[in-house]
């Protein structure tokens, strides 16, 4: 089984996924979604029927002092159309802070132009928020 990373934005959503051992994160692609969330439910319908899927991880906005952003309520709200759509499919979260920095930096270092960074920064983004999720999954069952 594996898990979907999300990193939800305003108008792109990134998407990554676990190897089927749930061992690495690959990052799968970004959805344009222009505040539409049917396009993202349609396209993990889509997803789903292609993968075996049991668990959606969400990067939640967290501010760097702790606080909720805005974005967390319309984070929370997405997750709720999650969970009402796919009842079978777990949802957790992960605090998603500097996800997009460690993003930029890794297209920095790998020197990609700055048109094709738009188009991939949300995905990179996911493979990092499904990392953190996995690091802490692997943490917790080693106690």
């Amino acid at each position: 089984m594996r898990k979907l990373g999300i990193d939800y934005g305003d108008s792109r959503v990134g998407i990554a996924i676990t190897d089927a051992l749930g061992i690495t994160a690959q990052g799968l692609e970004t959805i344009n979604h222009q505040g539409n969330d049917k396009i993202i439910l349609k396209r993990l319908d889509e997803i789903l029927n292609e993968y075996d899927i049991d668990g959606f991880v969400v990067g939640m906005p967290i501010n760097m002092d702790g606080t909720k952003t805005t974005r967390v309520e319309v984070t929370e709200k997405f997750i709720h159309k999650l969970r009402c759509k796919y009842p079978k499919i777990t949802v957790d979260t992960v605090d998603e802070r500097l996800t997009t920095v460690a993003a930029h930096k890794t297209m920095n270092y790998l020197q990609i132009n700055k048109n094709k960074k738009r188009k991939i920064v949300d995905t990179i983004s996911a493979v990092y928020i499904l990392e953190t999720y996995m690091n802490k999954q692997k943490n917790t069952s080693n106690f």
